[in-house]
């Protein structure tokens, strides 16, 4: 028995996936999430799952922070990126952040089905050609990686709007929660970065190029 996870925040897709992977697997069972809240959750509960086929761009991942997140809280657990962009510099990172594998969404349904058998029989898989394009992820960015990953995904939007200029009082009002909720996980975020100030802050947000998280509801 195969068990996915699917983790894309598009049914049509993840339904379409799901028929294409049918026909080229045996015994396959299918999980699916639709953002990275609901993912963690499944994570969480089922310890059976073989390969997570990950979206950078559903709710709450906010790209790489996703990756990180699940990296983190599961070690052990496979993670392919499947995904829209097939940007060198995004997939670099990726693999740099520990997923097996970048698997492009515009392959054709028996490629994508043969980059997964690979990365299930323990290869790392990337789209023909495109692996002496990639760079290596410096040291520095694994250290800030791993203090990005000790983010909760609420202190990482709260993050992401100090990035875009907003005030405490301003956040507030976009995550729906009080002033003083803002305030606890800004002093959270400098004691977790290792930094003394909003400035500071953003600074390290730049250098890993973490993208907006989007609401868990669209």
């Amino acid at each position: 028995m195969t068990r996915l996870l699917i983790a894309d925040d598009h049914p049509l897709f993840r339904e379409a996936l799901q028929g294409a992977l049918a026909t080229h697997f045996t015994d396959l069972q299918i999980v699916e999430a639709d953002s990275l809240e609901s993912t963690l959750d499944v994570l969480a509960n089922d310890d059976e799952i073989d390969l997570l086929l990950l979206d950078l761009h559903m709710p709450g991942a906010g790209d790489l922070y996703g990756l990180i997140r699940i990296r983190e809280d599961f070690p052990l657990l496979p993670v392919a990126i499947i995904s829209g962009t097939e940007d060198p510099a995004v997939i670099g990172r990726c693999i740099g952040f520990g997923a097996l594998g970048f698997i492009p969404k515009s392959m054709p349904s028996q490629q994508i089905a043969a980059a997964i058998g690979s990365i299930l029989d323990g290869d790392e898989w990337l789209p023909e050609g495109m692996r002496s394009q990639i760079q290596s992820l410096s040291q520095e960015d694994i250290e800030l990686a791993d203090k990005v990953a000790a983010l909760t995904p609420q202190q990482y939007r709260v993050l992401y709007y100090v990035h875009e200029g907003l005030l405490n009082k301003q956040i507030a009002y976009q995550l729906g929660i009080t002033e003083a909720t803002v305030k606890a996980h800004m002093t959270a975020i400098f004691r977790k970065l290792d930094v003394y100030s909003r400035t500071q802050a953003v600074l390290l947000a730049e250098r890993l190029q973490l993208a907006p998280p989007e609401e868990e509801v669209k």
